[in-house]
């Protein structure tokens, strides 16, 4: 009986692991990726000690110092030990995003994940492994974009380290990622990314403006620096948001008749128009009229747009109507409202 019972275990083991290894790979692979990040890495304050780095760097360390302590204790954002440490990417890229979506309609491919739920997107260390999935969905004619990462929550797994690439950013650019991410760790609800992705991209956003404004006040150049960039920023995304239901409006306009090369020239034809509707814009940082320069955009890149913006008037408007414009209680309302 024992002998029999043990059988059936192994068995049952052995089809779960045939059956979940690509998962299971994927997760050993994406272990080990963090792990040799986590493990390379050095507490704050032995870089800031060390004479060494930069100055640069070091003062870009203690603006996430100070966006740290601003979010825990004016946004209420859940105390962790998230970037208290410090990973030198040397330059190279970390992470790699790997998203896809139907070429006649705005619906994301998505992967599960036990645990974890499912998402509208895949992290890679490795771009090889990146590449290879990609080329696979381009071959199930899905439309893919592998773009590079400059920062990510691990959601409570591991301690996230401040990633060097990160320091690139101007001080009001950083602080509205670590407010963004400290956001994920804070209030994550399963199986609704664009929820999750839209509330802590308008809670970056809000939280840098506050974050800026207390630290150096609405007359600085550094407030004024982030304001003028949000202003091109909200310009372009509120014109993808445009384009996406543009796009939906053609995709539902298709029927069983239409040929799928008729579909693809109507779609190249109003994605060209899209792309060229930028130049009717106004931007204070020219360089937004040259973002389509490198190629065409597909709607694997659009349906970015629906992940991280759609909610924001919703938001927004919640935020003024029912917390009174306050950006913790408003945080707090969140909170309880999905535990």
């Amino acid at each position: 009986m024992i002998k029999k019972a043990s059988w059936g275990i192994i068995i049952l083991i052995t089809i779960l692991i045939i059956t979940f290894w690509e998962t299971l790979a994927y997760g050993v692979r994406q272990a080990k990726g963090q792990l040799a990040i986590t493990l390379n890495t050095q507490p704050i304050e032995e870089v800031l000690l060390d004479s060494t780095v930069a100055d640069s760097i070091k003062q870009k360390i203690r603006v996430v110092q100070e966006a740290r302590v601003f979010s825990f204790d004016q946004l209420g954002l859940e105390r962790s030990s998230n970037y208290t440490s410090y990973y030198d990417q040397k330059g190279e890229v970390a992470l790699w995003n790997l998203s896809a979506s139907k070429p006649f309609a705005l619906e994301p491919y998505t992967w599960s994940f036990p645990i974890l739920g499912s998402f509208p997107y895949k992290g890679f260390f490795d771009p090889e492994r990146a590449k290879i999935e990609m080329d696979e969905l381009k071959a199930e004619d899905y439309d893919v974009r592998v773009r590079p990462v400059s920062g990510w929550s691990t959601l409570g797994w591991t301690s996230d380290p401040i990633l060097s690439n990160m320091l690139e950013r101007p001080e009001g650019a950083l602080a509205e990622l670590i407010i963004h991410e400290l956001t994920h760790s804070t209030l994550f609800v399963k199986d609704n990314i664009e929820f999750n992705e839209n509330l802590a991209s308008f809670i970056g956003e809000k939280g840098a403006v506050l974050f800026l404004n207390e630290k150096y006040g609405k007359n600085s150049a550094s407030y004024f620096e982030y304001i003028i960039g949000e202003e091109d920023h909200r310009t372009f995304r509120d014109q993808m948001l445009l384009a996406t239901r543009k796009l939906d409006s053609l995709y539902k306009s298709f029927d069983e008749s239409v040929s799928d090369s008729l579909k693809s020239v109507k779609k190249h034809i109003l994605i060209d128009q899209i792309m060229n509707s930028t130049d009717t814009l106004h931007f204070h940082d020219p360089r937004y009229y040259q973002i389509f320069h490198s190629g065409r955009p597909n709607n694997a890149y659009f349906m970015s747009y629906l992940r991280y913006y759609s909610s924001k008037d919703s938001l927004e408007a919640l935020l003024v109507d029912q917390y009174d414009n306050d950006l913790k209680l408003f945080i707090e309302g969140m909170k309880a409202f999905h535990e």
